[in-house]
């Protein structure tokens, strides 16, 4: 079994998954709704937005799409978690993943990991950065 977050965006899908790809490696497919079988149902300004989306860093994958506008929603009551165990990537990934959006928590020791912080990106979406403890 696999669980991987499937985010929405609100139009800044491919945007979001390029910025994605500098902050943490990997690979991206994309595919647009004009590019898809359903490219005569959205209206005209919407065939360049992305109807499905993945990453793929390492063995896991990150999977988004562009909701329509009428269903999009704000994402919130979770967190896209990055665990990671060495320090300065978790430190350049936090810089990198907060910058134009808002820090809630500044990356800094915690009693549980060598380095911690919490995010909200460019594009709204909420991430935590964890970095553990040295054995």
């Amino acid at each position: 079994m696999q669980l991987n977050p499937y985010l929405s965006f609100n139009g800044q899908c491919g945007a979001a998954f390029k910025f994605y790809q500098q902050c943490l490696g990997g690979s991206i497919q994309m595919m647009a709704w004009g590019d898809s079988p359903m490219s005569d149902q959205v209206p005209s300004g919407w065939r360049d937005k992305i109807i499905h989306a993945t990453l793929i860093v390492g063995e896991t994958a990150l999977l988004g799409a562009d909701a329509p506008p009428d269903r999009y929603e704000t994402p919130r009551g979770f967190s896209v978690t990055i665990q990671i165990n060495d320090p300065a990537e978790a430190d350049r990934i936090f810089h990198a993943l907060a910058e134009n959006g808002t820090v809630q928590m500044p990356i800094q020791q915690t009693f549980w990991a060598a380095l911690f912080g919490m995010c909200v990106d460019r594009f709204g979406i909420p991430w935590m950065v964890n970095c553990g403890q040295a054995a």
